[in-house]
């Protein structure tokens, strides 16, 4: 089956589009190009609604990836309206969950940058998120400093871009993977870097904000004991902002 154009990859703000129905099973189907952020690095997928062309609402509840990755799932609730293959769809995501999650996202990287540790697993929510360290025997880890870090550098409003680098730069540079369990994608020829001013560069398939601003005032809520070398830290949205 063709592959869907993932809108969302280039354009994170991008909160609706219109886009042709290229397979239907029940209530998944998949389209030729799709605003939805498919369940992927710890972010979860977007939700939101297809308008068919009678004027029908139908909502997605869940977006995945197909075993191969090439298409994006669209999981619908059940409901009327019947949905063909070659049907033109109109699209529009719940832009509120996604730009919590956008926001937490970039704040979760910004976090990383300030733990001298590799990544054990992160999970986004729409009000906080977390992350595990596996650190060196005897680190430690300052709740309130961390905070302070956080917050100091969102308010320097640093930028948030996206760079490429080939396959074979990646396998030059490991440092830039800062994950146990998740590798970034290879095989296509180039592969997808977040980079938050000077302040930290990695691999990352996810959406984020375009300036540190955005994320707004940060709290650790705590840090908790996960093993003799791991530590979880979450963090919270000290707001409720949202960008229309």
């Amino acid at each position: 089956m063709p592959a869907t154009v993932a809108l969302f990859r280039d354009y994170p703000y991008m909160k609706a589009c219109a886009a042709r129905v290229t397979r239907v099973e029940g209530d998944v189907l998949c389209l030729d190009r799709t605003v939805f952020y498919p369940q992927g690095g710890g972010q979860p997928g977007d939700t939101g609604v297809l308008r068919l062309p009678d004027g029908t609402i139908r909502l997605v509840v869940d977006t995945r990836k197909s075993d191969d990755g090439a298409e994006i799932l669209h999981i619908l609730s059940p409901g009327p309206g019947l949905i063909e293959p070659g049907m033109l769809l109109d699209t529009v995501i719940d832009w509120r969950r996604r730009y919590k999650f956008m926001r937490l996202h970039t704040a979760l990287h910004l976090l990383s940058s300030f733990v001298p540790g590799r990544i054990s697993g992160a999970q986004i929510g729409e009000d906080k998120g977390r992350i595990d360290f596996a650190l060196d025997e005897g680190a430690k880890l300052d709740k309130d400093e961390l905070q302070f870090c956080l917050n100091q550098a969102v308010a320097q409003d640093m930028p948030v871009t996206i760079d490429w680098v080939g396959d074979e730069e990646l396998d030059k540079r490991p440092d830039l993977i800062r994950t146990f369990t998740v590798r970034p994608p290879v095989g296509q020829g180039r592969v997808r870097l977040v980079r938050i001013g000077e302040a930290d560069l990695q691999p990352c398939g996810g959406t984020h904000v375009s300036a540190l601003g955005e994320i707004g005032p940060l709290a650790i809520s705590r840090i908790e004991n996960k093993g003799r070398h791991n530590r979880r830290v979450i963090v919270e949205l000290a707001d409720s902002q949202v960008n229309d």
